[in-house]
């Protein structure tokens, strides 16, 4: 009987210690960007919806060190989307890095045999045992700056660039803060659930929540229900905050308009990456 070769094939993703930050699908909307000059023409090509191509570009500028997308404003056409030097960069290697990897694979495929397909097999699931996504919408990479015991919590203060004063707080209890091993200057992943965040728009106004996130409201998409209303912050990241349509219409929120974005310190859950 004729020998059946097992061909691998394999999706590569690039991740930064604060999770999953690079794939195929990225990778092609920022080259469809750079050809298009255009989001809407750019999640067309790829495709994406119009709301997953930005989501997608938000993901991306929060984990990047530098953006990898602007938006660019005004001009003979009324602006459009501008792939940065950094992001051209970054797409460059992510091809380098999935000609080295398919190459990889190639030599494995190449040496296997008949005895090695079960083992095969059993890598495989575990491979998707050890898969993990997050469904929280809101992830920030950040160094911490600060740590403060206290007889219960154990509060950290994470700076998520050197460009801006934009800092993120957690409350954590002192086992999880023990677990972990914290320290001054380790890099974090904070994760927010868009239903954790809600809005301001006066600035007299006093909350005792410990995060307060100031941006300009970038886009606002309506659901059944609710409405997601993203924030562009300083450094090219951005925060999700999911509100009804009543707290759109009272606010008197717009895209264009400025708002803050308050969440608990209870609310952040930290993750770490080996």
């Amino acid at each position: 009987m004729e020998q059946i070769a097992h061909k691998l094939r394999g999706k590569l993703e690039v991740a930064t210690e604060f999770g999953s930050f690079l794939g195929d699908t990225r990778i092609r909307l920022l080259e469809a960007i750079a050809t298009h000059g255009s989001i809407s023409q750019a999640a067309k090509a790829v495709p994406l919806s119009y709301k997953a191509a930005w989501d997608a570009i938000d993901a991306m500028n929060n984990l990047a060190d530098q953006p990898l997308v602007l938006r660019s404003t005004g001009g003979k056409n009324g602006g459009g989307t501008l792939l940065t030097a950094h992001g051209r960069k970054t797409i460059a290697l992510y091809r380098a890095l999935e000609a080295e990897h398919q190459a990889a694979l190639d030599r494995l495929s190449a040496g296997m045999s008949d005895g090695q397909a079960g083992d095969y097999g059993e890598f495989r699931q575990l491979l998707r045992r050890l898969s993990m996504k997050t469904s929280a919408r809101n992830q920030f990479a950040g160094k911490v700056v600060a740590l403060r015991e206290g007889h219960v919590d154990f509060e950290v203060r994470l700076k998520l660039d050197e460009q801006s004063d934009c800092e993120i707080v957690a409350v954590i209890t002192g086992d999880s803060a023990q677990a972990m091993e914290l320290a001054i200057g380790m890099e974090l992943s904070a994760l927010v659930k868009s239903s954790s965040v809600l809005l301001l728009t006066d600035r007299s106004v006093r909350t005792s929540a410990r995060n307060q996130l100031w941006g300009e409201i970038t886009r606002i998409h309506d659901g059944p229900v609710n409405s997601e209303v993203v924030l562009a912050l300083p450094g090219g990241r951005s925060v999700c905050a999911v509100v009804t349509h009543d707290s759109v219409a009272s606010l008197g929120l717009a895209v264009g308009g400025q708002a803050c974005a308050i969440f608990k310190a209870s609310a952040v859950i930290l993750c770490l990456y080996h």
